[in-house]
């Protein structure tokens, strides 16, 4: 169980370090469209580089913070029996939740778009703008390292759900005396 643990606590801990950080791309992204905004209804500038700029930092925010959010429990859950239940039957429900339905969906994303990121990579695709950003290639990248980071998670939320499932708590222990 220590390295059940040890594993969980290690992703759990990559999640909220790279969803911190990206957490920033927020204000960068609201910062920047004020700019653009600015630029153009005021100073009749644009730039297509400023606007995709929005575009990736969006897809930055989504994707690359996906496992964050699942690591703070912020995806939307329909717990009507759920939000009832005790520590076992919620670590039930949430790693059958894990094994049959997000890891499989998260294995599946990689699949199907492998080659869609490759074919990218291999002509290091850009933008379709002349003066937009050269990396839509790194943009595609972002749906790998989603379905990375959400399988990551799945996994640590595997290991809690076992170490719930196999470890009695403090509680029924107390209450066994």
């Amino acid at each position: 169980m220590p390295f059940l643990l040890a594993v969980s606590s290690f992703i759990d801990q990559l999640n909220d370090k790279i969803g911190r950080f990206v957490s920033w791309f927020a204000l960068l992204m609201v910062s920047i469209q004020f700019i653009v905004v600015v630029m153009r209804y005021v100073f009749g500038i644009g730039s297509i580089m400023m606007q995709e700029s929005i575009i990736y930092m969006h897809a930055i925010i989504f994707l690359v913070g996906a496992g964050y959010t699942l690591l703070n429990d912020g995806h939307v859950r329909v717990d009507i029996f759920y939000r009832e239940a005790r520590p076992q039957r919620k670590a039930m429900v949430d790693l059958f939740g894990v094994t049959f339905f997000m890891i499989p969906v998260c294995v599946l994303i990689l699949w199907f778009t492998w080659p869609y990121v490759s074919a990218s990579w291999a002509v290091q695709e850009g933008s379709k703008e002349t003066s937009g950003i050269q990396a839509v290639f790194l943009l595609k990248s972002l749906i790998i390292v989603f379905s990375g980071l959400m399988i990551l998670q799945a996994l640590s939320i595997a290991a809690k759900c076992i170490m719930t499932l196999i470890l009695p708590s403090s509680t029924e222990k107390e209450g066994e005396g």
